[in-house]
């Protein structure tokens, strides 16, 4: 058996998890979501999905790396076969390796340009345009500059600007440098000094909004706005859907990152309070900083109007088209925008190395390479793969309906099938509770053997029957071409495991 690193502390532990859980999605996604499902009504069905999904799985994850860590393996193909002795088994835990994988090719992308924008909101490089009444007008020069920054337009393909390139090369190198480091000597490190600076400017953020104020309106209309419950939205299904994808995607929950740092814990370590305690700090960066900064911001500057139509538009409309507007006629815009960028790239860069993380132990676990080639090896694959998202009109979509949005839900219910039905749920249930400060009801027994599968069933189904048809159905080439991508990803994953299965039983 391998000897594995460690987490040097319990804090660096619970950052860590919480800054692989805490990214762009906490800041951008989740105000978008609530805004366009029905306000406040929206944290209904948020809670019952956190209570009745996200939580419990979180505990299946922690508990599926840590079984499988103490027995030298850190990703899903080696644990799941642990788990369960069917053939079919690790090639299921193949989707812990594709969905990070894939993932971290576009999210590295988004991830520098918060870093870009950052440095060139310091500088003072965002456009300088004297506030209007009308907000599309106000908002275009804005719109323009991110689609001159990224390249994006009508076209087949992309061209970036130089700039967005160069940082697209530094993020790259900043995530490689992370890993390289290690897990206590490198993601720990980062968590430590991250996730702190992370709250801190997001607090500062959210007072700074709070007491925003103009002709328009006020951040406090904007909180009622996002906030107010339309009741009516209740009874629809579709709001129920995007609830548990936003508890999914905040969490990172099926995306195999859970369970590879988790393999990094000792036998004993307590993982149900230090489970909870991070998804607590997920949530509290979320529901209270993420839902304070952004809509209410918009509400503020341009009327609770013109604020619903901005969080219409999508996350990035409102990350670098909105804010950097309302920035730019505030006093001491230039840091308060820096202050913004950094948050972001902060939030993305925890989570971007917490996802790169499974292909490394994979190959260091299974393939037994060193830290280092392993490290190399997989960056200088994901950065190939990364062009796609880059240059390819619409690839980048295509990569998250399907790695970030479809897989991770059907991961998610092998991941609760294996545990608590393949495998022995009483055994299940003792590895949850092994070494915990606190001692979970009993009631989550049942919650995590029959309640979470059958919800993730549901979600599955409903995805199946009303979205999937959609997608399938996109005749861009370019979207194609994206999706033959993902299958040579898959298919180079699945041959790996088997390749490395065959040695395996070979020195048998």
């Amino acid at each position: 058996m391998p000897n594995r690193e460690h987490w040097g502390t319990r804090i660096g532990l619970i950052l860590a998890m919480a800054g692989n859980a805490v990214g762009l999605g906490n800041f951008l996604r989740f105000p978008t979501q609530a805004a366009q499902n029905g306000g406040g009504v929206f944290m209904i069905p948020y809670m019952i999905s956190l209570v009745l999904i996200a939580i419990p799985l979180m505990w299946v994850e922690w508990a599926i790396g840590r079984y499988g860590g103490i027995r030298g393996h850190g990703t899903t193909p080696a644990i799941f076969r642990l788990l369960w002795s069917h053939p079919v088994a690790k090639y299921l835990g193949v989707l812990g390796l594709f969905v990070p994988f894939v993932v971290s090719c576009y999210y590295v992308y988004i991830e520098s340009w918060t870093l870009g924008y950052a440095v060139m909101s310091l500088l003072g490089m965002l456009p300088k345009v004297p506030a209007s009444t009308d907000p599309h007008t106000y908002l275009a020069p804005f719109k323009e500059f991110l689609n001159a920054y990224t390249g994006m337009g009508e076209g087949d393909f992309y061209r970036p600007s130089l700039k967005a390139y160069f940082f697209f090369l530094v993020t790259m190198g900043l995530n490689v440098f992370v890993l390289i480091k290690g897990i206590s000597g490198g993601i720990e490190k980062l968590a430590k000094v991250a996730m702190p600076l992370l709250f801190l400017f997001a607090v500062v953020l959210m007072i700074r909004v709070i007491t925003l104020e103009t002709p328009m309106g006020s951040a406090v209309a904007g909180l009622n706005f996002l906030w107010e419950p339309k009741w009516a939205e209740l009874t629809n299904p579709k709001v129920w859907l995007a609830a548990a994808g936003q508890v999914f995607f905040t969490l990172s929950l099926g995306f195999g990152a859970i369970i590879t740092y988790a393999s990094y814990l000792k036998r004993n370590d307590d993982l149900t309070l230090s489970a909870l305690t991070a998804s607590s700090l997920n949530e509290l960066a979320e529901v209270v900083l993420g839902g304070s900064i952004a809509i209410p911001a918009a509400a503020a500057f341009f009327g609770v109007a013109a604020a619903q139509t901005i969080a219409a538009s999508g996350a990035f409309n409102l990350a670098f088209v909105s804010l950097p507007a309302i920035f730019a006629n505030i006093p001491l815009g230039q840091f308060f925008g820096f202050l913004w960028f950094i948050l972001l790239f902060f939030a993305g860069l925890t989570s971007s190395v917490a996802i790169t993380q499974p292909v490394i132990a994979f190959l260091e676990d299974e393939f037994r390479l060193d830290r280092r080639t392993a490290v190399l090896a997989t960056m200088f694959v994901l950065f190939s793969v990364a062009h796609v998202a880059v240059f390819l009109a619409g690839a980048l979509d295509e990569m998250d309906f399907w790695a970030g949005t479809f897989f991770v839900v059907v991961f998610a219910l092998c991941e609760v099938l294996i545990f608590f039905w393949a495998f022995n749920p009483t055994q299940a249930w003792a590895e949850i509770n092994r070494g915990g400060y606190i001692k979970l009801p009993r009631v989550f027994f049942f919650i995590m053997r029959y309640v979470t599968p059958l919800f993730l069933l549901l979600i599955t189904g409903w995805w199946m029957v009303t979205i999937l048809p959609g997608y399938l159905a996109e005749s861009r080439w370019t979207s194609w071409v994206a999706r033959e991508v993902l299958v040579a990803i898959m298919a180079l994953f699945c041959f790996l495991v088997y390749f490395q299965d065959k040695r395996r039983r070979k020195r048998k």
